[in-house]
């Protein structure tokens, strides 16, 4: 095209219709949609080389904590399935919930992970199965599987992904705690945001709540077992915070 009078010199048609596969003579069947696929680690096989395998080991020592532990998770997702005899809507429910809720389970091992999404996820899919028939495809202990169950169970309640107003004023109905401890605590997480990002959900609430109550005698260990964690795990958050 010309730019001072715009005379078009010449022109090139382009085809913007959708691709096509031709898996026959006769038929022909349209490509489906590309999806995102993100890779976590590199396949290494016995057919492979040194160099591969080394630049396979560097890959995985230097892959980031988040993507690294949903390696490790799918892994023992993968296996379960295999052994347990699962179907497969039934692990993609279960790696949705992993990325779904990362930050409450990220403090447990990725076999109980594994075990907690998958028997989660069976119970949503309509086709519950017993607790020992995952356990027993796993080395996860049972009672950090329950706890984990449990807090998947209580934030699915909630509904999408809770506020945490919402954590507080759960545990605080549980322990029969005043609606002013509750103002008091919310304004004290919301001043302590960028500090507990990322942090365990329920134990941040806990912490507040403990420390708006001005530490009452007793409390502690009542919140403690309301959020499913211990009170050490309480204090050490209270320390973080600024009040």
């Amino acid at each position: 095209m010309c730019a001072q009078c715009g005379l078009v010199v010449a022109e090139a048609a382009v085809d913007t219709g959708p691709e096509w596969r031709s898996f026959d003579k006769v038929k022909r069947v349209r490509s489906d949609q590309l999806k995102l696929v993100v890779k976590t680690d590199m396949a290494v096989k016995p057919e492979h080389d040194v160099k591969w395998r080394r630049l396979a080991r560097f890959h995985r020592e230097t892959m980031h904590g988040y993507e690294r532990r949903l390696a490790a998770i799918g892994g023992e997702l993968k296996r379960i399935r295999e052994c347990a005899g699962l179907p497969q809507s039934v692990v993609e429910e279960a790696e949705a919930l992993v990325k779904r809720y990362f930050d409450l389970v990220a403090g447990f091992p990725p076999e109980v992970v594994a075990v907690a999404v998958l028997w989660t996820a069976a119970k949503a899919a309509g086709a519950p199965r017993p607790l020992e028939d995952f356990l027993k495809c796993s080395k996860a202990d049972e009672s950090r599987v329950r706890k984990a169950a449990w807090r998947l169970k209580e934030v699915m309640k909630l509904g999408g992904k809770p506020s945490i107003e919402d954590y507080v004023k759960t545990l605080a109905a549980r322990v029969n705690l005043p609606a002013a401890v509750v103002k008091a605590a919310v304004e004290l997480l919301e001043k302590n945001r960028r500090v507990l990002a990322g942090k365990n959900p329920w134990v941040s609430a806990a912490a507040a709540l403990w420390l708006a109550s001005l530490k009452k005698l007793g409390l502690l260990k009542a919140l403690a077992e309301a959020a499913g964690t211990t009170p050490a795990s309480i204090r050490n958050a209270a320390k973080r915070m600024r009040i």
